[in-house]
């Protein structure tokens, strides 16, 4: 008789996935990005060249030094965050998670416990949905426009919660380059942004993991950076989308007293050293180069996208052009699920994500869905945006 050591799992844990497939022809899901534009040449010089220099430090821990991560590279972490997003502050504000994952996990440990509520964009990053839901906590969708957060809708959430007597523990936001959406929040409604929350005493976590590859307007100051010694904010942004996904490198910034509190959370021995060497010695004469290429790319591939789906799908299916980074979202007419026809889809070789599954109310998110461009050729996206134009009408010829 074979032992079955699943029967002592706890009751409470998360659907196991099947059995690992490859991709289809067209996976439009995941942050995957473009092959061509990954540095793997100059990253690999970096690393024999620091690795030569440091190399014996790999006998310790975090290198032998902090264990907020290598001093090098966070340094060029807040000093490229000032250049670009106008932050200022230093070093020991920095602290070098395993992707910007790991941020979320240890924002959400060091503020969170079930049944508290925090205030999220109503389409969102579905890593955090899945999150929450699983730390039994509440959150409320606040509504979004082409230029972000509706604080109107906001400050009417914040008054009812109020009301019950209710303090939302955060507001979580993807200003720059908003996942799924693609929109950039403009500079004033960021200012308005803050004094709403100060208003009522209400932190924000802003994500910013998209925010380098901006091509629809200037990049605005982050949160963070407009907050000043405010101390409202915490920030977390990620080397993943900007460099390589697979480095599973990010980062938080947050007031040195929370950074360290952070930290006390932090039990993975260290973020992986490999990984911050190389990117310490590539980044400060290769990062600004790298990210305009990398732009220049993504916006030919996100173009191709949009023409294709308004080629292919006709006026009845909108899609915003957005300003910056891997996806685009689509939003079909009312009535439609795009989950009833991913299986389909999955047939002809397509995957994309539902858009239930990227919103904090699944009835408004069904008839919406994301697509991610970053890894496939134009022709590729063309063919691919083609194919699941012909899936959705056969779902509707059959429905």
């Amino acid at each position: 008789m074979t032992f079955d050591i699943a029967e002592h799992f706890r009751d409470d844990l998360p659907e196991a996935p099947g059995q690992w497939q490859s991709s289809p022809e067209f996976s439009f899901v995941g942050g995957h990005n473009d092959p061509a534009n990954i540095p793997f040449s100059g990253l690999s010089e970096a690393l024999v060249n620091v690795l030569r220099r440091e190399g014996q430090n790999l006998a310790f821990y975090n290198l032998g030094g902090s264990p907020l991560g290598y001093e090098p590279l966070r340094e060029f972490v807040i000093s490229q965050l000032g250049a670009r997003a106008g932050m200022t502050g230093g070093p020991d504000q920095v602290l070098m998670v395993s992707g910007s994952l790991q941020a979320l996990d240890l924002v959400n440990e060091a503020m969170l416990s079930a049944g508290d509520t925090v205030l999220i964009e109503q389409a969102t990053y579905g890593g955090m949905l899945s999150r929450l839901n699983r730390l039994g906590v509440t959150y409320v969708g606040i509504e979004l426009d082409d230029g972000g957060i509706d604080l109107g809708h906001l400050r009417s959430m914040l008054e009812d919660l109020a009301s019950q007597g209710v303090s939302p523990k955060y507001l979580y936001t993807i200003p720059t380059v908003q996942n799924p959406t693609g929109s950039v929040m403009p500079l004033e409604r960021r200012r308005a942004l803050l004094d709403l929350a100060r208003e009522y005493s209400l932190p924000i976590f802003e994500d910013e993991c998209y925010a380098d590859l901006t091509w629809g307007c200037e990049r605005p100051p982050s949160l963070r950076a407009l907050d000043g010694d405010g101390g409202q904010v915490i920030y977390c942004g990620s080397f993943s989308k900007s460099v390589a996904p697979s480095l599973r490198l990010g980062y938080v910034i947050a007031d040195d007293h929370v950074i360290r509190q952070l930290l006390a959370l932090k039990t993975d021995a260290g973020t992986g050293s490999l990984e911050q060497l190389a990117l310490a010695e590539y980044c400060p004469s290769n990062f600004e180069s790298h990210v305009e290429r990398l732009t220049d790319a993504l916006k030919t591939k996100s173009d191709a996208m949009v023409d294709a789906v308004r080629s292919e799908f006709g006026p009845d299916v909108t899609v915003e052009a957005p300003m910056g980074g891997i996806y685009v979202w689509l939003t079909f007419p009312e009535g439609t699920d795009t989950a009833s026809f991913s299986s389909a889809a999955a047939s002809a070789g397509i995957e994309f994500n539902p858009g239930a599954e990227w919103s904090t109310d699944p009835g408004w998110g069904k008839r919406r869905l994301r697509l991610c461009f970053g890894a496939h050729s134009v022709e590729d996206i063309r063919a691919g945006v083609a194919a699941l134009a012909t899936v959705y009408g056969e779902h509707l010829g059959g429905s």
